[in-house]
């Protein structure tokens, strides 16, 4: 049991990081990877809206500012990971 919740927590944080980098091309992706986006886009959405609500994203520059929801998802997944 412990092994899946490792190997699931690892998909997790890999979808994170190409979810937070394809966002913006979403609409440009091919057919094969779009599902594949949207099934993570299908989990991360919420968890992130539910985060924006108490974490407001961190301005780093004038009209600049950081997705602080993401970061503290990644977070989440890191300490899971260590507490395996």
């Amino acid at each position: 049991m412990k092994i899946v919740i490792l190997y699931i927590t690892s998909i997790f944080i890999i979808g994170l990081f190409l979810y937070s980098k394809l966002l913006p091309y979403q609409d440009k992706l091919n057919v094969q990877y779009k599902s594949v986006f949207n099934f993570f886009n299908s989990i991360f959405t919420p968890i992130l809206n539910f985060i924006k609500r108490f974490i407001k994203p961190f301005e780093v520059g004038y009209g600049l500012s950081v997705d602080m929801g993401q970061i503290i998802l990644l977070l989440v997944f890191l300490i899971i990971l260590n507490a395996l």
